[in-house]
C-alpha cells in the first residue's frame, strides 16, 4: 500500500488531507482548463472544491473549503469548448 498523501492548501493557509476523500462530482476532461473541477468530502466531514485556474497540464490548481450544502448543490460555471 502506498504511503503517498494528497494534501492541499487553501488560500487561508489551511491544509486538508484528501487522501481518503470521496469525490462527489468532478470534470477531469483533458486538455485541462477552467472546465476542470472536483468536489471532495473527507472522512472527517470537510468539503473541498478543487478548481483549475487556466493551467493546461495540471488538472486542479486551486482549492477552497466549502460547506456541505454548497458542495452537494455545486454547479460548475465552465464547460469545455471543443474547437
Amino acid at each position: 500500500m502506498s504511503k503517498s498523501k494528497y494534501i492541499v492548501t487553501t488560500p487561508d493557509g489551511q491544509q486538508v488531507d484528501l487522501t481518503q476523500a470521496v469525490i462527489l462530482k468532478s470534470n477531469n476532461l483533458y486538455p485541462f482548463g477552467e472546465h476542470n473541477y472536483a468536489i471532495y468530502e473527507t472522512p472527517e466531514g470537510n468539503f473541498v472544491k478543487g478548481l483549475n485556474r487556466g493551467e493546461r497540464e495540471i488538472m486542479l490548481t486551486h482549492f477552497e473549503r466549502m460547506d456541505a450544502a454548497s458542495a452537494r448543490n455545486y454547479n460548475h460555471p465552465y464547460f469545455r469548448e471543443d474547437e
